[in-house]
């Protein structure tokens, strides 16, 4: 596979603070990449610094053969782009931000308008062709600023949390867009908080705390690497007497958070035939996934 994306030794400090530290990431034509990681980790920064729009401190840089950031306007005639924050125009209608947008990439308005048909009907806009943005719902402008960034018929689009905000109806149709871009061959770069998202849509992700690159792999090899297979949540007020009285007995390991136990297990039926007998206690039995990944290597406390 032939890369596309290629940070070596990245580095990017503010205020003597390294955002960025010692990052290498290698992505591939065709497949969808996650960066994973708390707030502050760097993922935005990352983004910013692989599309040439700040400078690194430290490391090297490619984007499509072209080194960033000194060759970045080339390179990013061929990306698309959906920011963190919707940024569309609301004096121009649905259809003139797409052709607005595609007048930045120097295309002309007939090639733009050409598109503009198929842009809407992947974001199931085709029926808000007309209307000011003022009028759309908070998914319908998430769908256009996706279809926004398609208009140059990019070769990468860079994603920074894409469904935030989203009801789960609006999520899945995202989903749904972005495996079918996947599918064309196009290259996503997506950041993420939504574990469930990561899980289904990339191929391979890294998880990234404090500036640094702490796990890499696909998601079901980071699960099986870093966790065991079953996990049971155990809920109740009085959780935490019992977990430092039994939990120990039937899982490999376990933590308490709030009124939560999460044990996590190789095999699940002592412990449940245990739970079955306190009546006061409230559980859930699933197998493990990239959340319970995420939380062990970066931790559980809130990050501001």
């Amino acid at each position: 596979m032939s890369a596309v994306i290629s940070a070596q030794n990245l580095h990017k400090s503010y205020a003597g603070q390294e955002v960025v530290n010692g990052v290498n990431i290698t992505i591939n034509k065709g497949e969808c990449y996650g960066l994973l990681g708390p707030n502050g980790a760097g993922k935005t920064t990352t983004l910013r610094l692989m599309l040439g729009l700040i400078d690194p401190d430290g490391g090297e840089l490619k984007l499509l053969d072209h080194t960033v950031p000194r060759h970045a306007r080339e390179a990013r005639l061929r990306v698309g782009v959906v920011p963190q924050m919707d940024n569309l125009d609301p004096d121009f209608s649905v259809a003139e931000n797409l052709l607005v947008y595609g007048r930045y990439f120097g295309m002309k308005d007939s090639e733009i308008e050409a598109r503009i048909s198929a842009l809407l009907e992947f974001a199931n806009l085709t029926h808000k062709k007309d209307v000011k943005i003022s009028t759309l719902s908070g998914g319908m402008k998430r769908r256009l600023t996706l279809a926004r960034a398609l208009v140059n018929d990019p070769e990468i689009i860079f994603l920074d949390e894409p469904t935030t905000g989203l009801d789960p109806q609006a999520r899945h149709l995202i989903w749904q867009r972005l495996r079918e871009l996947t599918a064309q061959g196009k290259t996503l770069l997506l950041t993420t908080h939504f574990m469930d998202e990561a899980e289904r849509l990339c191929h391979r992700l890294a998880i990234l705390d404090q500036g640094r690159m702490i796990a890499e792999d696909t998601p079901r090899a980071l699960i099986a690497r870093h966790i065991e297979p079953q996990v049971v949540e155990v809920f109740g007020e009085r959780v935490t007497q019992w977990a430092q009285q039994h939990a120990a007995q039937y899982a490999q390991r376990f933590e308490v958070s709030g009124e939560t136990a999460f044990c996590y297990v190789e095999d699940a039926q002592q412990l449940l035939a245990h739970l079955r007998g306190h009546g006061e206690l409230r559980y859930l039995h699933r197998p493990a996934n990239l959340e319970d990944v995420f939380l062990k290597l970066t931790g559980r406390e809130m990050r501001e």
